[in-house]
Parts: C-alpha cells; structure tokens; sequence
C-alpha cells in the first residue's frame, strides 16, 4: 500500500479545472522548446552551402541554442519566483520572435550563433521552465498524467514542424522560412497567458508571510534574551554579524535554493542527468542529414522525425498513464532509470541499421524510449524534492545541463573525425560512431 500523497505547497492542488487549459498551454510552450532545435535541422544542409563552413561549425547553432535554453534555467527560475508563471512565459515568446526574424537578415555565421543560438534560446527558456514548473501547481494525484500529456506537445510540434520546415525552405527559402517561423513562436504569448496563477498560491503566500512574522518575533525574543546574558559586547557584535550573513543567505534562497545540493536524491539526480544529456540530443540533430548523406530524398529523411514524433507523441501520456497507477507511481525513480537504460540500448543498436528500413525501425524505438524518458524527467525530480521546491531544482539542474548539451552535438562530429571506427566507416556511415557515442552517457 502506497502511502497517501501530501502537496508541500500549503494547499491542495486542485487536480483539473482550469488546470487542463493550462495543461494545454504547457504542450504548446513546451513543444515548441523541445522541438525547434530538432527541426531545425532541416535547413543546415543550405546553410552549409551558403556560409561555406564545415558541419561541426553548423552544428554549433543548435548547440548554443539549447545550451541557452538550458542555461538560462536559474534567471527563468528567479523571475517565476518572483513574477510568476505568466509574464514570464509572454516575454519568452516575444524573444523567439525577435530571434529568429532577426535570424532572417543575418550574413555569417556569428550573426546565425547570435540571434538563432542565443536570443531565441533565452526565449526558449523562459518557456520552458515556468511551463513545467505551473504544472505543480495545479495537480498532485493526477500530475504524472498532467506531465506526461505536457510534454507531449514535443512530439507533437515536431510531428509538423519537420515537414513544414521542408516545405517553407522549398517555397520561401531560409530566409523567408525564418520570417514565418518568428511569427509562429509567437504563439508561445498566448500559451502563456493560459497560465492563471492559483488563487490558493495568493493564500498560501499569506500563510507563510504569517508564519515568517511569527518567526521574526521568536527571533526577537531570543536576542533579547541572548542581550540580557550577554557578558560582553563583543560577543554581541559577533552574533549581529552572523545574523547579517544569514539573512543574505535567505534572501539569496528565496528565489534560488541552494540547499538542495545537500539534497543525497538531488544530487544523484543531478549528476546522472549531466551524463546522459552529453548525447541525449545530438542522434536527433544527426538523424535527417544522415539519411540525406546515403542517399535517402529530403522529404523522406523529414519523415523519419515525423516517425519519431508520432511514436514520441503516443509513448509520453502512455508513460504518464502508467507512471501514475498504483504499483508504479511508488517506485517511480526505478522506472526512471529503466526508461535511461533502454534509450541507450536503441543508440547503441542504430549503426546496425542498413538503408531506410533500418532507420525507420530505429525511428520508432528511439521515439518510444525518448518518449518516456522525457515523460518521466521533471516527474522524477517533482517526487524526489517536492512540487514546493521544484523551481529551484529545475532551475539548477539546466543550469548544469547546458555544459554538456553545448558539447554533445560538436563533439559527435569531432568523434568519426578523430577515432578509429569514424577512419574506417568515414566513408560508409559516417554517422555512425557519433550514435556510439551518444549512446554511452545515456
């Protein structure tokens, strides 16, 4: 018998409602973070061609552009905590807009690293995690149901972003391309302004602040009695310093809790997931130009992320399902770690892969073991520190993530360059040592 679930935050969740509409914008903001970065892709073969630079210099758009989105998790953290949800969600999408019409007017590839990798990266995090963060705070019982239908806005986005790509490179070229994508991420605002902050949040606000006084007035009491035994001044002046230290650290803590690195599950977390985001991505980043590169057409390589997504979009609300029952929900972090452990199995297998079929097979288990890795990733960690503390530690684990998302992709690269396999298959598969070493950290 598992024991009954208690929420952390001072009031109960109220577990739907309204909670479903921002649920739905969660999909669309999230989908959009996860998803850009994959197809975008689509366009590096030309922008190869255009800017006559090599693919792992190409390879460091999409690089910097999650490692942005990762590494802006602390300030996308700060400003929720004292913002909220919203506001911060509305300016993200304004960021990706002006990111990537800016994009369209760029000439080298500084430019592209700028406003592709950077601006729209920000605006990607300023999305993503006050999108995943506003889900705690609508739901307990049913929040692995609530995570998993979330995230499955990434499959979903990518299921028709990656055609739609091809098609407006085919008819406007990559730069009229980029000009109708800002446009489109600047459906991000509305998904934003779903996110109504709780009406009990307010109270439970209240609560705290009532409590926080009542602790300032036992804290008074005690240096009153502490003043009265006071032999010395000294003494005194020494314990006015300490408290003076101590409350910069609570003010540093109220927006970012550092105390979560003495969290033993937090930390084991933390550094499992630096290890396996060294190459989570960079097999989605090396799918489609694989495929191009052994002579599959443009439109059929789009599709095998499509393939992807569609099993991605059915194995995320699956997994949720099931993460949520009774036998599972208890041992939720074993189950975590089996998702971790079979999609390193499936990069692993990748190079046995022959011609279109074998990639169409590897298509459909890296989509279910990508989906439910991603189902369970901020579902895991929500269970180990609490929906309270949650955006803190999200905020904190991006941050440590993006060293290693930044790296992943170029390093793929660098890796059939420079190691014994990539020599010999080089002409082959070049691509295949990179999906050895993906598979390896996961």
């Amino acid at each position: 018998m598992s024991p009954p679930l208690t929420s952390d935050l001072g009031y109960v969740p109220p577990d739907g409602g309204w909670g479903w509409a921002v649920v739905f914008g969660s999909s669309i903001s999230v989908g959009f973070s996860y998803t850009f970065p994959k197809a975008f892709t689509i366009y590096f073969k030309e922008l190869q061609a255009v800017f006559s630079i090599s693919y792992s210099q190409l390879a460091w758009i999409t690089s910097i552009m999650c490692a942005t989105t990762y590494g802006g998790g602390p300030i996308s953290s700060i400003l929720v905590n004292r913002y909220g949800s919203r506001p911060v969600v509305i300016l993200g999408g304004l960021l990706c807009g002006i990111g990537m019409v800016s994009a369209a007017f760029c000439t080298s590839i500084i430019q592209l690293y700028i406003c592709v990798g950077f601006i729209t990266g920000l605006g990607l995090a300023l999305n993503l995690q006050p999108s995943v963060i506003i889900i705690g705070r609508y739901f307990l019982k049913r929040r692995p149901i609530a995570n998993g239908l979330a995230m499955a806005g990434s499959p979903v986005m990518l299921c028709t972003l990656a055609p739609l790509n091809q098609f407006l490179f085919d008819n406007y070229g990559w730069r009229g391309s980029f000009l109708i994508l800002g446009a489109i991420l600047l459906h991000c605002c509305v998904a934003g302004a779903l996110f109504r902050p709780i009406s009990a949040d307010k109270a439970s606000v209240k609560t705290q602040s009532i409590e926080e006084g009542k602790e300032v007035l036992k804290e008074e009491v005690t240096k009153d009695v502490i003043e009265m035994n006071s032999p010395t001044n000294i003494r005194m002046e020494t314990k006015t310093e300490e408290e003076e230290e101590r409350d910069c650290c609570e003010k540093v803590n109220k927006y970012l809790d550092f105390s979560l690195f003495k969290h033993r599950g937090f930390l084991i977390y933390l550094i499992g997931n630096v290890l396996m985001f060294l190459g989570f991505f960079a097999p989605i980043v090396f799918l489609a130009p694989y495929a191009k590169h052994i002579g599959i057409d443009e439109y059929s390589a789009a599709f095998l992320l499509s393939i992807l997504a569609i099993v991605d979009m059915v194995a995320r609300p699956t997994t949720g399902i099931i993460a949520n029952s009774k036998w599972v929900r208890p041992r939720i972090q074993y189950f975590f770690s089996f998702s971790i452990a079979f999609n390193g199995t499936c990069h692993l297998l990748c190079p046995l892969a022959s011609g279109y079929t074998g990639l169409v097979i590897y298509s459909v288990f890296f989509g279910l073991a990508f989906g439910m890795v991603c189902a369970m990733l901020f579902e895991t960690l929500m269970d180990l520190v609490g929906a309270s503390r949650f955006t803190s530690a999200v905020g904190l684990v991006t941050i440590a993530e993006c060293c290693t998302i930044l790296l992943g992709p170029p390093i793929g690269v660098l890796e059939l360059k420079s190691t014994v396999w990539g020599v010999m298959t080089r002409l082959a598969e070049p691509f295949s040592s990179s999906y050895y070493h993906v598979a390896h950290p996961v």
